[in-house]
Parts: structure tokens; sequence; C-alpha cells
């Protein structure tokens, strides 16, 4: 008979999965860098969107939102953590290999100052080089946990008010801190859109039988 302790790691044991996340950082260092061309994709409209470093504070916690969104899907629908999982997975997978034939840079500003927030927005700077930026993976993933929940069958006004508005802080982030261009965010919310379909059309292939049920929540 097992234990409670052992019946809580079998249920916990699915968030190991994210320790995928490490082994594509590495993946993300290793293409974070110019190839023979690199391209230009910033319009005029980019350049009327002001530099406004206060948002590197939505931009720097991108990836602990992103972590605390999936434990919370875990515990809601380990489902829906799973199909969320599988999509960043995807998704990374193909911007990386588009980094490797398609590398884009975003020119960055002076920044000027010793405040906290320039502080950190330097910080932000020297850490990330200035490519891998077409598609965004900040915009992909904040739009990834917006569109879960969207599909998901337990969301509701105040779960909606914190992902879509912290996810949608953090996509603008990418544009106020000179980190992406709007072609950036459109090709990340294609990406999810796609990545996202196929893998509902896989589901129904493959459980057929629960398709109908589950059709409501799947777009």
């Amino acid at each position: 008979m097992q234990t409670k302790l052992q019946l809580k790691a079998k249920r916990f044991a699915p968030l190991l999965w994210m320790l995928v996340f490490p082994v594509l950082g590495w993946m993300y260092a290793f293409v974070n860098k110019p190839g023979e061309k690199v391209y230009n994709l910033v319009t005029d409209l980019d350049r009327a969107i002001p530099f406004l470093k206060i948002f590197a504070l939505p931009y720097s916690i991108w990836i602990f939102y992103i972590y605390v969104c999936l434990v919370y899907f875990f515990l809601k629908d380990p489902a829906v953590y799973a199909k969320s999982l599988k999509t960043y997975v995807l998704c990374a997978l193909t911007c990386y290999m588009i980094y490797l034939v398609f590398q884009t840079t975003v020119p960055r500003p002076m920044l000027e100052g010793t405040d906290p927030v320039t502080r950190l927005m330097a910080y932000i700077y020297d850490r990330d080089q200035p490519f891998n930026c077409f598609p965004s993976i900040h915009c992909f993933s904040s739009y990834m946990v917006m569109k879960a929940l969207y599909t998901s069958n337990f969301r509701n006004k105040w779960n909606q008010t914190l992902i879509y508005g912290m996810s949608t802080l953090i996509i603008l982030s990418t544009l106020f801190v000179k980190q992406h261009v709007i072609l950036d965010v459109v090709a990340a919310i294609a990406l999810v859109e796609v990545v996202y379909r196929l893998l509902s059309r896989a589901s129904r292939v493959a459980n057929p039988a629960g398709a109908g049920v589950s059709r409501h929540h799947s777009g």
C-alpha cells in the first residue's frame, strides 16, 4: 500500500518536466549570437514607440511569471499544464531554428543614470545579447499562458484579469525597453496559434472518443 508521501510524490512528479527549461536556456545561449547576416525589422511605428525603462520591471520577472502560471495550471488541471509545456517547448525549438537561419537585432538606446531601474535595464542588456528577436520568446510564452487559460474550463474573472493583464504588460514591455519590435510580437502570437492548434488536432486524433467533449476547450 502506497504511503501518503508516495502518493503526493506521484501526483506532483509531472512538475519535474519543467526541468526542460535549463536545457532550453542553454540552447538559447548557443544561438544568441550574430550569423553571417543579421536583419533589422524596425519600422517607423517601432521608432515612434518611446523607450520607457520602467518597463524593465515586468520584463525582468517574465520567466518567474511563466513558472508560476505553469504550476497554477498544473494544480487546476494537469492536462492544461501538459499542453502548455508542450506548446512552450515546440515554440522555443521553432524559434531556435529560425534564429539559426534568420537572425535579427534591435538597436538599443544609450542608458543614462545610476538609479535602480537603470541598473536593472543595464543588467538585462548585459545578460542578453541583442539577437534572437524574431519571434520573441517573451511574447510567445506570455501569450501562451493567456491562450491556455482562455481554452481552459477553470477560467474566471480573477485569473483572467491577473494573467491577461500581466501577460499584456510583459508583451508591451518588450517594445518599451527596445528588446523587440512589433513584427517579433506578431510572429510570436502567430507561432502559438499554429502550435496550439496542431497539438489540439493531434490530441483529437489520438483520442477521438473524447474529442467531442474537449473540443469546446481545445481551440
